[in-house]
């Protein structure tokens, strides 16, 4: 038990420095309120679930093509862009009042899953992460621990996830319709910020510079 919660933190730990998950949880939160912030941490960790089964399997090699490398820089690029740019845009109509129709929870869902599963950081990171916790256990315990500890992980980020969300939806509650505008258009901003980075290392690949 003492490990599988040493696990959580880990999970915990992994998920708090700002990212583009939290910064985009943080738009939803103070723009449309607790679920939609919510779902687009169940997205992106829908997608980590992704990693963990590739990591178990072997398949994360595959990753370490060029091509592969420069298409999911481009992607991660792109939805980062596009996600930044459309909060920017959507700051300008934003308004405080519950009544508003909000994005549909399905497109908040899938937004939050591709910002994640188009992340090669992330794709990275937990090549490096799980890839350690499996190097460092599975001589020591049957598969069944490796998928329990992989889990205690996910409980974490989960955590998190549910931390996030009640955070920035209840912080909503004691900003100005200007405040509210000021802070959709910065994380837009550094939603865009991590997308330029995506797309020079991109080019970085694609020129071998």
């Amino acid at each position: 038990m003492g490990v599988f919660i040493s696990y959580i933190f880990l999970g915990l730990s992994l998920a708090a420095p700002l990212g583009p998950i939290n910064a985009a949880q943080i738009n939803q939160g103070i723009k449309n309120g607790f679920f939609h912030s919510w779902l687009i941490g169940l997205g992106s960790i829908v997608a980590e679930l992704f990693f963990i089964i590739a990591v178990f399997f072997g398949v994360v090699h595959f990753l370490e093509i060029p091509f592969m490398k420069t298409f999911l820089w481009s992607f991660g690029a792109f939805v980062l862009f596009y996600t930044g740019i459309e909060s920017i845009v959507s700051s300008e109509k934003l308004q405080i009042n519950q009544n508003r129709k909000k994005e549909s929870l399905k497109k908040t869902f899938t937004t939050g899953f591709l910002i994640s599963i188009s992340n090669p950081l992330s794709i990275l990171f937990w090549l490096g992460i799980y890839g350690s916790v499996l190097a460092n256990t599975i001589n020591r315990y049957d598969n069944f621990h490796l998928i329990l500890y992989g889990v205690a992980m996910l409980v974490g980020l989960m955590l998190w996830d549910l931390t996030m969300a009640g955070v920035s939806s209840s912080f909503r509650r004691f900003l100005t319709q200007r405040t509210l505008k000021g802070i959709s258009v910065f994380t837009g901003l550094v939603l865009c910020g991590f997308g330029l980075y995506f797309g020079i290392q991109a080019i970085k690949i694609l020129f071998y510079i």
